[in-house]
């Protein structure tokens, strides 16, 4: 089982199955919907989800007939997207998750849609938190 959580807390959710099918998607809609270079997503079964706590706090947001995007409407954290013509899946946002997680992601997809600035090749230095020359009066 998977813990998963918004940016509030106020929606809790549990996915009792595995993550299928991890992307990340760097389609225009995904980079507007999560305002980043990309989004990363993957599909559980919809019988796999539970929403533990808020379920009043999920709104939705049809971007084209039958598509839905979920999110906080407290927090706006998008949680996950539906699809009418697939009422058996759910393409969870994975930067909700709470829990560690075994399967990874496959592939970058949308690739020519990719913002101009997103270097997926980038080796840009890593560091385990924020860069040092930003001062502590920023971290805000």
């Amino acid at each position: 089982m998977y813990k998963a959580s918004c940016l509030c807390k106020g929606v809790e959710i549990e996915i009792h199955g595995p993550i299928e099918s991890i992307i990340h998607c760097h389609c225009s809609l995904c980079r507007k919907s999560s305002g980043t270079a990309y989004a990363t997503n993957g599909f559980i079964a919809t019988e796999a989800m539970k929403i533990v706590k808020g379920e009043q706090l999920i709104k939705s947001y049809a971007f084209k007939p039958g598509r839905l995007r979920h999110f906080c409407s407290n927090c706006a954290s998008p949680l996950f997207s539906s699809n009418a013509d697939l009422p058996e899946k759910l393409r969870l946002r994975l930067g909700l998750l709470d829990s560690e997680i075994e399967e990874r992601p496959m592939s970058h997809n949308f690739i020519t849609s990719k913002a101009n600035w997103d270097n997926l090749d980038a080796d840009l230095p890593r560091y385990d938190t924020f860069e040092p020359n930003r001062l502590k009066s920023n971290l805000k």
